[in-house]
């Protein structure tokens, strides 16, 4: 079962995510929310990412967390050029995958808990 402080850190930051402009949303429920962004307004989501969750995991010098690396998996895995978010609190584990396309105009938002 999801606690308070991880669900309302989750609405929280899906909250700031939506009240960016989106090219698409794909997918938007309790646990995950998938949505296409334009290049020029991805700077306003990392910063509310690193704010909730800090530095990226991926890429990073420091070595990816085992869970970290199995919630990529389930989504698609992890490429160059692609970005991973990952907090684990309360038991709780939130993720942000941002996955550039080859356009390079958009990029793909993946962010849920678990």
């Amino acid at each position: 079962m999801i606690r308070g402080t991880a669900r309302m850190e989750f609405e929280n930051i899906k909250s700031g995510i939506k009240n960016t402009p989106l090219d698409t949303t794909r997918v938007d429920n309790d646990i995950y929310f998938e949505a296409v962004v334009k290049k020029d307004v991805i700077g306003d989501i990392v910063r509310l990412f690193e704010h909730a969750m800090g530095k990226p995991a991926w890429p990073s010098k420091e070595r990816l967390a085992k869970e970290a690396r199995s919630l990529a998996d389930k989504f698609g895995g992890l490429r160059k050029g692609q970005t991973l978010f990952f907090l684990n609190k309360d038991g709780v584990s939130l993720f942000a995958m941002l996955w550039p396309w080859q356009d390079g105009e958009r990029i793909t938002i993946r962010f849920g808990k678990a």
